[in-house]
């Protein structure tokens, strides 16, 4: 693992080793919701991954779904430091496990949910604005927890995201998104150049369905 890990770092020094939740169980509970139990971790633990006959390491991470007043949802592709380069999806990421021992409960779910979208997009949404909407499990069994911001205009969407981008390179850093478009359907994904993650796809038929 620490071998591949360093391998990854030598190919991408921008990878930091911090600490993030690995998802260790998914049950059901009686009334038909989801527990979720997990281990504090750091990101050298993903290296696993491409470890031959090594166990998988699933992700807890989280999603948020900001929607244009048009009806499109807002999407990003990962700029080229970060651990998935050019890939699209929502803005979100790997959670975070809390810096004291106890549960990740939905209240920091949504507190870390917000603070993605603030750093990845420049929305600026308060926590308490996001409604919980979809768990999904897509590879290698991770799970990511879903929530739906208020609609914002389209073009202060990409007035918010221009700002943020100007501030991070002024001070010399790059944008964990290098680019933000705005979709409809599921359809449009062929319109977006490269991968995106395994998730997107039902996401956005689920969200224009409904």
């Amino acid at each position: 693992m620490d071998e591949a890990w360093e391998e990854a770092v030598r190919a991408n020094p921008a990878l930091f080793d911090g600490p993030a939740a690995a998802l260790v169980g998914v049950d059901r509970d009686s009334a038909d919701g989801l527990v979720l139990t997990w281990a504090r971790a750091t990101y050298r633990y993903r290296a696993l991954r491409h470890v031959p006959g090594a166990p998988a390491l699933s992700s807890l991470f989280v999603a948020v779904a900001q929607p244009a007043d048009d009806g499109r949802l807002m999407v990003g592709r990962m700029c080229p430091s970060t651990a998935a380069p050019g890939r699209w999806q929502l803005p979100g990421g790997t959670v975070e496990p809390p810096d004291r021992p106890g549960e990740l409960d939905l209240a920091a779910l949504r507190a870390h949910a917000a603070r993605e979208l603030a750093e990845e997009t420049g929305s600026d949404t308060p926590p308490e604005a996001l409604t919980r909407w979809l768990a999904t499990r897509g590879e290698r069994g991770s799970v990511g927890v879903m929530f739906l911001a208020p609609p914002r205009p389209a073009q202060e969407l990409h007035d918010r995201y221009a700002a943020l981008v100007a501030t991070e390179t002024a001070r010399g850093d790059d944008p964990e998104f290098d680019r933000i478009e705005l979709v409809g359907s599921a359809s449009d994904l062929s319109g977006l150049p490269g991968p995106h993650v395994d998730y997107l796809h039902p996401v956005l038929r689920h969200y224009a369905d409904n």
